[in-house]
């Protein structure tokens, strides 16, 4: 159930004047924000990125370990009020084998990729369409020794892989509906789970043509080597409370994840993001505010965003009543991407986003959103926190390789996002702006728009 404080939605209600986010005509404005920019190193975030992305950083590893380590004492050093939290997860390694073939197909290399927390299995059997493989594509249907083919949308991979099986199908092949290949996950292990694949679009919609076209097809699914282990991973929180005697009883929330996946030193996916909560956090840490700040670094988003929901389901409903906001920062530095965007789960403007370009109308330039789930925001805006995940889209090649490495950084970026994320979180912190007032921060009008642009 979505939950609205009474705060929540006074201020989230005097920032949504229509398709705007109105400003106040404050010249010095500007002046607080150089509270901010100025104070930024981003030398600092680069050479945290740098130490960081030394190793993998994978959830649940001694690697992963050494990140919390490191976070939590800078936090400290801060002067932070700061706390793990430790959580349970599963650990999925990857299968050592995965193969498709599909008869009358030849040499063709389908490529499949797997699902974290898929199973092994030896299958052949007949290919059947399902479309995207919801409740009504399955009704009536006996898949009894037969794989099915399924579509990419509307339902979670997980939902589409049991709808089949439910239906009998003893593997699943997906395919994409856009470009690109699927780096996805099924949330977590199951027994009721059969081998699943992953395959480009055009291989898949060239499959789905000659099924109905009338046309029989026999599959061979094959993966081998996947293993389940149980695991701890950690998120790490720092907590700045505001003026005694100047308390709003708001809570904003700065995120980034700290792990990274197997064999990807993650400089950018998520050493980058890291290291901006890290600076934000130091040059916000003398700063006198009537909000209380909370930087948090999450493990095992990898994994399906497990420390960010562990987090978000730890909350009380006093603190969920007193969020007001949550900024995501997700893969902000590589010079390969594209231009910084705002996503939100729903697609819809929020408090985070109002502020967001506004802040960077102000500094460098208004910054637009779209549609898109895929990180720490999302337990968030599931819990009806306004959120949005900062992130430049589309990604760089490198995405999930061993060649996101610190030398694909890019300084001017990192300022950029640390300058935007700063600015906005101290119009919402600082002593002298009313709770009411958050969203005027600059001399007119800021008009930014709804953008189709595709993270990857």
């Amino acid at each position: 159930m979505l939950r609205k404080s009474m705060v929540s939605l006074a201020v989230t209600g005097s920032l949504l004047f229509g398709m705007t986010a109105y400003a106040a005509a404050n010249p010095s404005d500007h002046a607080f924000d150089n509270k901010i920019v100025k104070r930024i190193k981003v030398d600092n975030i680069y050479k945290t990125i740098e130490l960081l992305s030394e190793e993998p950083r994978v959830a649940g590893t001694v690697a992963e370990d050494k990140a919390v380590e490191y976070i939590e004492k800078q936090f400290k050093s801060f002067g932070y009020d700061t706390r793990v939290q430790p959580f349970e997860m599963f650990q999925y390694n990857p299968p050592t084998t995965v193969e498709l073939s599909v008869d009358g197909l030849g040499d063709t290399d389908f490529a499949p990729d797997t699902f974290t927390y898929g199973v092994n299995g030896d299958v052949t059997g007949q290919l059947v369409y399902i479309g995207l493989g919801g409740p009504e594509d399955v009704e009536g249907l006996d898949l009894s020794g037969k794989i099915a083919l399924v579509k990419r949308g509307s339902y979670t991979f997980a939902e589409k892989i049991f709808n089949a099986a439910g239906a009998g199908a003893e593997a699943v092949i997906l395919f994409n509906n856009t470009s690109g290949g699927i780096n996805g996950t099924l949330g977590e292990p199951s027994d009721d789970y059969v081998p699943a694949v992953a395959i480009g679009r055009d291989l898949g919609e060239q499959l789905a043509d000659r099924l109905a076209a009338g046309e029989e097809l026999t599959a061979h699914v094959k993966i081998a080597g996947a293993k389940v282990e149980r695991q701890t991973s950690h998120n790490v929180i720092a907590t700045k409370k505001p003026n005694r005697n100047k308390d709003t009883g708001q809570i904003v929330i700065v995120g980034a994840h700290h792990d990274s996946v197997e064999g990807a030193p993650g400089a950018n996916d998520d050493a980058s993001g890291t290291a901006t909560v890290l600076e934000l956090a130091r040059v916000m840490s003398n700063m006198p505010i009537d909000t209380e700040l909370r930087f948090i670094t999450f493990g095992a988003e990898e994994n399906g965003l497990i420390g960010s929901y562990a987090y978000a389901e730890s909350l009380t409903e006093d603190e969920l009543d007193r969020i007001v906001g949550q900024f995501q920062m997700d893969m902000v530095g590589s010079r390969d991407a594209g231009e910084l965007i705002m996503y939100t789960v729903d697609g819809e403007k929020n408090i985070v986003t109002d502020l967001g370009a506004a802040a960077g109308a102000r500094l460098s330039g208004v910054v637009n959103y779209g549609q898109e789930g895929r990180s720490d925001h999302v337990p968030f805006a599931e819990l009806g926190i306004p959120s949005a995940l900062f992130i430049h889209a589309p990604v760089e090649p490198w995405y999930h390789t061993p060649e996101d490495t610190i030398d694909k950084i890019s300084r001017e970026k990192l300022q950029q996002v640390a300058e935007i994320v700063g600015a906005a979180v101290y119009q919402i912190a600082r002593l002298d702006t009313p709770a009411l007032e958050h969203a005027r921060v600059a001399p007119k009008p800021v008009d930014y728009e709804f953008e189709e642009r595709e993270l990857e």
